[in-house]
C-alpha cells in the first residue's frame, strides 16, 4: 500500500475573545449586536488525499489533541467519538473516488470559551470544500459550521464564533434576524492594532467550560422574556461602544465596555461569573487593568480576556500573580489575527 498522499490540503482558523454583546447572537434574542476579536492560537486541519483503491480505510480521523486515530464508517447512522467532526464530514461529503486522512489539532485548550469548536469546524469545512468544485465564501462557511452544531447536533449555538473564525480580524456583527447577519471588519492604524495586541491577556481558568444547567436556566428565562427584555438589551448595548472605542484608540472606553458586559452577564445568573473568574478579576483590578470580559457564555471553567494599562512591566507582574494564585490558572499567549479562515494546498 502506497502511504504517500497525492495531495495535502491545509486549513487554519482563529479563535475568538472579548465577545461583547454575546448571548444576543442567538435564536431567542432574535436580533443582536456583537463585537469580537479573532486571535491566534488557531485551529488546524490537514487532509491527506489518496486514491480510494480499497487498500485503506476511506475516511480516517486523527484527533491529535486526544491522541485518537480511528476509521469513520460514513454509512453507519449517527456519530461515534467526535460528533462535531463527524457531522461536519457528513455535511460536506467525501467524493467516492478519494480516501482521506483528516488530522485535527488546536493549540487553544478545549473548553476555554473562546470558540475553539467553531474554529475547528470552520477550518474543517474550509478544507473539505476543496474536494469538490466551487468555493464557499467566508459567510457561507460560517453558516454551514453553525448549522452543523444547531441543525445536525441539536446544540444551543449562536452565530458570532463561526463568523469571527471565518473572517478574522476585529468585528462588529449586526444580526438583524437570526441567523442572518452583517459583518463589519474594523480597519485600524498599525499603532492601535499593535497596542491593543500588547495590552490584551487571555487567562484560561484551567478546566473545561461546563455550565449547561445554568445556561439552560438562563435560556428559558430569556426565551420567556422576549427579545426586548432589559437583560439582553444591556448586552447589546456594549457592542457599539466597543467598536467606537477601538476606532478612537480609546482603551479606557473599551475596558469600560468589557466590564459593563461582564456585569450584564452576571445579571443573567450569578453563576455565570464563577468564583475563579471573580478571583482573576480582583487580581487584574489590583494591577490597574482597564477591563475584563468573561469569554463566551460564562459559567464554570472557561477563560477571561483582560485589557491592561500602558505599562508592560505591570502587565507581566499581573500575569505572574494570577498564575501563582492558582495552579490551574494559565496565561495563553495570543496574537491578533488579521486573517480568518486560510486554506491552501501543497502538491506532492
Amino acid at each position: 500500500m502506497n502511504n504517500q498522499p497525492q495531495r495535502i490540503i491545509n486549513a487554519v482558523a482563529p479563535i475568538r475573545i472579548c465577545d461583547n454583546g454575546g448571548w444576543t447572537d442567538t435564536w431567542f434574542a432574535e436580533y443582536g449586536r456583537i463585537f469580537n476579536i479573532a486571535v491566534y492560537p488557531y485551529a488546524e486541519v490537514q487532509i491527506e488525499l489518496f486514491p480510494n483503491d480499497g487498500q485503506r480505510e476511506r475516511i480516517t480521523i486523527f484527533a491529535e489533541n486526544f491522541g485518537e486515530r480511528y476509521a469513520l464508517q460514513p454509512d453507519t447512522p449517527g456519530w461515534d467519538r467526535h460528533p462535531l467532526l463527524e457531522a461536519a464530514i457528513e455535511r460536506m461529503g467525501i467524493p467516492q473516488e478519494l480516501a482521506v486522512q483528516l488530522t485535527i489539532f488546536s493549540e487553544a485548550p478545549a473548553g476555554a470559551s473562546t470558540g475553539t469548536s467553531a474554529a475547528v469546524t470552520v477550518a474543517l469545512i474550509g478544507a473539505l470544500d476543496c474536494l469538490t468544485p466551487g468555493r464557499l465564501m467566508p459567510h457561507e462557511v460560517a453558516a454551514v459550521a453553525q448549522s452543523v452544531e444547531t441543525d445536525m447536533l441539536g446544540q444551543q449555538c449562536g452565530i458570532q464564533d463561526q463568523l469571527c473564525s471565518a473572517y478574522g480580524g476585529i468585528n462588529y456583527i449586526e444580526m438583524f434576524a437570526y441567523p442572518r447577519a452583517a459583518v463589519s471588519q474594523l480597519v485600524l492604524p498599525n499603532d492601535i492594532w499593535w497596542e491593543l495586541e500588547r495590552r490584551l491577556v487571555l487567562i484560561y481558568l484551567g478546566k473545561s467550560h461546563s455550565s449547561s444547567a445554568v445556561h439552560e436556566m438562563v435560556i428559558r428565562e430569556l426565551e420567556d422574556a422576549g427579545p426586548e427584555n432589559a437583560k439582553l438589551n444591556a448586552l447589546r448595548a456594549t457592542a457599539v461602544p466597543s467598536r467606537n472605542a477601538i476606532y478612537a484608540g480609546d482603551f479606557a472606553a473599551l475596558g469600560r465596555a468589557m466590564i459593563a458586559n461582564t456585569e450584564a452577564q452576571r445579571r443573567l445568573h450569578p453563576d455565570i461569573i464563577s468564583p475563579e473568574a471573580q478571583r482573576v478579576i480582583e487580581i487584574a483590578r489590583a494591577h490597574g487593568a482597564l477591563g475584563w470580559k468573561v469569554n463566551g457564555a460564562g459559567g464554570d471553567g472557561g477563560s477571561l480576556t483582560l485589557l491592561c494599562g500602558p505599562r508592560s512591566s505591570v502587565r507581566r507582574a499581573m500575569i505572574r500573580e494570577i498564575e501563582t494564585d492558582n495552579d490551574l490558572f494559565q496565561n495563553i499567549p495570543i496574537y491578533l489575527s488579521r486573517y480568518g479562515l486560510r486554506v491552501w494546498e501543497r502538491s506532492i
